[in-house]
């Protein structure tokens, strides 16, 4: 994407809508008590077209010995848009609650400081529908049962489905974890014990009937059983489903699939994750005839018309070599490219990119003989005509009645797609609406003064082939805000093509927040690349140790060997982390230690050769490649394992970083001894609005429950004593200092 605008011209190829997730339920015990436990959970979702028709069932059981009652929550999407739910206990249908996401954040925040569990932080930002549960008897099971319709969103030429998998409370996220084996279907509920912690199964299934709509589904989360008997689409998640769920449904369409997210976090830059799956279809689309009507009149100097010269390159990129163009400016009088269509073909583009370059903003505003220019010729059968109008003011030549000039357009528009774009606020609206309804396409508004998006720190650096089956993830950042098609280009059969997909980069964007993590593992596996190839630098090493200190990712620079000081100090190290991927201090030069701790930082290999070599070039090439969380977490898990062999308990690996129990405190190996600590009271006022300024810190507070952990140059310590309420100053002082904002303390 260019560094202009683009927004007045995505509506033409594709509609978006909102994200839209859903998560399973629990039972909160009422006054009376009673130990109610989950023991499955199943999810059916049938998908036709955007629509999504979910069946959520749940079994749970009273396993204490007396009467237990209370409610059941079930976290709903907060954008989903909902075509009505029902709830039932059984055959008895429960009377439900729906709160928005504001009334369900304080209920999540007064459930986690009473049971003094974070488990449930992760849930912020969700609905909640809550309904009173009839009363259970001792050792007896009630199943409950939720339907909803929801519309799905797209991501660019995809569909998203998202769903919040199990969460697991308590005990179970610090001791042994016993999962039921994956049996196939959908059996009868069966206890789970073996003597060790109790985990309720999700059982995650889509069926799409018409499952020649979509290219294969994938996930960035989890692994998917993806199988076709026919038409008949059918896709489960292979294993439990923990944590959040994403499946993309790419259309089938096009001949290239090209699905986008987006994630963005308050005051900073956003992340995406961009899909290009190879199409099955060979079938041929219909061609288009697009004319392209712009004002250049005096009022569009400036910013406005390098927007427009940016967003007139973005389309023309879009354009098939079946398609054809017209473009046409107007001020006082109206100016052609070319007098007829032209085909969009390489000698054609270059002509109308030089053309493009060469427009000012001057005169005043004729938009009657614009619109007369737009429709003035016709297309042929099998040809679908596609009017873009943008302008940023009122009609000030020729006729300048907004409901003449609408009637007049819509008696020429005849089968014309007509998409209106008001740039400012001295548009008609009146007239802009009624073009767009005429052509039965959309009108969109640009407020002045919009920051441009603009796309960059893309991964991997340079894209790589793409085959057929296989499918490419790219993930980056973009700055400013705005939506636009997202174009990539390349060669197939010897030719060259192009693959847009309409895109949303807002100013803020809670879902999809499993992206910068990938994002920052590819970064990382590139820097560490870089190390490896062109040597080590104090810059790069620093690079690589923040971005992993943010991001919660293994590194040569902070995956520590943990040893007591007096070992460290008589050069006795030994190697722990070995199957982290990481080399560690015997094998490599440059080791140092962190003042006053038990840690040992390898730096980078010696040689070009010899097992640490390969192990490092081989874990930087993981990194580099990183596709899902299941990845991450998997080497999360690896890591975890070895540390726990090795450290009798008193060591743990959360979210890519090393925790050492002291003094009944979780402390992160990154932390320097000789910093001082912000110290922030758990399940405070202070701490949910740090996890919600921080939500890097979530999973390692829901794991740990309290912990001292090392930012760039803050270090937070959350436990039994510390402040309860922090100012907006304090608050923002924090943030930009523990992710190492330049000038942050």
């Amino acid at each position: 994407m260019g560094r202009g605008h683009g927004w007045w011209l995505v509506a033409a190829w594709l509609v978006l809508a909102p994200v839209g997730a859903s998560a399973q339920g629990w039972i909160e015990s009422g006054p009376s008590g009673g130990d109610v436990e989950k023991l499955r959970s199943e999810v059916r979702v049938r998908l036709d077209g955007r629509v999504a028709q979910v069946e959520v069932s749940e079994w749970f059981r009273n396993g204490g010995a007396r009467l237990a009652e209370g409610h059941y929550l079930y976290p709903l999407p907060g954008e989903a848009v909902f075509r009505g739910f029902s709830l039932f206990q059984g055959d008895a249908e429960l009377r439900g609650e729906i709160m928005d996401a504001a009334q369900a954040r304080a209920i999540y925040e007064e459930i986690v400081r009473r049971r003094a569990d974070p488990a449930l932080i992760e849930l912020a930002g969700h609905g909640l529908l809550r309904a009173r549960v009839f009363p259970i008897e001792p050792g007896q099971q009630r199943k409950v049962t939720l339907r909803y319709t929801q519309v799905l969103s797209r991501a660019g030429n995809a569909l998203q489905l998202q769903y919040a998998g199990g969460i697991r409370a308590g005990e179970g996220r610090r001791g042994p974890v016993v999962i039921e084996p994956r049996r196939p279907g959908f059996p009868d509920p069966v206890d789970v014990d073996g003597g060790g912690v109790r985990v309720a199964r999700t059982l995650f299934e889509v069926v799409v009937e018409d499952g020649d709509a979509f290219l294969d589904p994938f996930s960035p989360t989890h692994t998917l059983d993806v199988t076709r008997q026919g038409p008949r689409l059918t896709v489960r998640v292979d294993g439990e489903v923990v944590g959040r769920l994403a499946v993309f449904f790419p259309l089938a369409g096009d001949a290239v699939g090209v699905s986008l997210a987006a994630h963005r976090p308050v005051g900073e830059d956003g992340y995406f994750m961009l899909t290009l799956s190879p199409g099955r279809n060979t079938g041929r689309a219909e061609p288009r005839d697009v004319t392209v009507v712009m004002d250049v009149s005096g009022s569009m100097s400036g910013e406005k018309i390098e927007q427009a010269r940016s967003a007139l390159r973005g389309l023309l990129e879009t354009l098939s070599a079946e398609d054809r163009f017209r473009l046409v400016a107007f001020s006082n009088q109206v100016r052609l490219q070319a007098e007829g269509w032209t085909a969009a073909r390489a000698g054609g583009l270059r002509g109308a990119r030089a053309w493009v370059d060469g427009l000012v903003a001057e005169g005043g505003t004729n938009i009657a003989g614009a619109l007369d220019e737009a429709f003035r010729l016709e297309s042929p059968q099998g040809r679908l005509p596609v009017v873009i109008f943008l302008t940023d003011g009122l009609p000030s030549v020729g006729e300048q009645s907004p409901e003449r000039l609408a009637d007049r357009a819509q008696a020429r528009a005849g089968p014309s797609r007509v998409f209106a774009f008001g740039v400012g606020h001295d548009v008609n609206t009146h007239l802009l609406d009624r073009l767009s309804e005429a052509g039965r396409g959309t009108t969109q508004y640009v407020e002045p003064g919009g920051a441009p998006v603009r796309l960059t720190e893309v991964y991997p650096t340079r894209i790589p082939d793409v085959f057929a089956g296989d499918e490419l993830v790219l993930f980056g950042r973009w700055e400013g805000e705005g939506t636009g098609p997202v174009t990539l280009r390349g060669r197939r059969g010897g030719r060259t093509e192009a693959f847009s997909a309409g895109a949303s980069f807002p100013r803020t964007a809670e879902a999809n927040a499993y992206i910068p993590r990938l994002w920052a593992s590819r970064k990382l596996g590139h820097l560490v690349r870089q190390i490896w190839t062109e040597g080590e630098t104090p810059g790069l090493v620093e690079e690589i140790r923040t971005l992993a200190l943010r991001y919660g990712l293994p590194s040569p620079y902070t995956s520590y060997l943990v040893q007591e000081p007096d070992v460290v100090a008589g050069g006795g190290a030994q190697p722990l982390l070995r199957g982290s991927g990481m080399p560690v201090a015997p094998a490599v030069s440059g080791v140092a230690r962190l003042k006053g701790q038990g840690a040992v930082v390898p730096g980078a290999p010696s040689a070009a050769s010899g097992a640490v070599a390969v192990r490092m070039a081989d874990e930087a090439q993981r990194m580099r490649e990183a596709r899902s969380v299941e990845s991450l977490a998997a080497a999360d898990a690896q890591l975890s394992a070895e540390l726990e062999e090795a450290g009798a308990g008193t060591l743990r690996a959360v979210a890519g970083r090393i925790f050492r129990l002291h003094a009944g405190v979780w402390r992160d190996a990154a932390h320097p001894s000789d910093r001082e600590p912000v110290r922030v009271k758990a399940f405070s006022a202070a701490y949910f609005r740090l996890l919600e300024a921080l939500p890097e810190l979530r999973p390692v507070l829901s794991e740990l429950g309290g912990a001292l952990v090392s930012g760039a140059r803050v270090s937070i310590l959350v436990g039994k004593e510390g402040a309860e309420t922090l100012t907006e100053a304090r608050m923002r002082e924090i943030v930009a200092g523990f992710r190492g904002a330049p000038g942050a303390p």
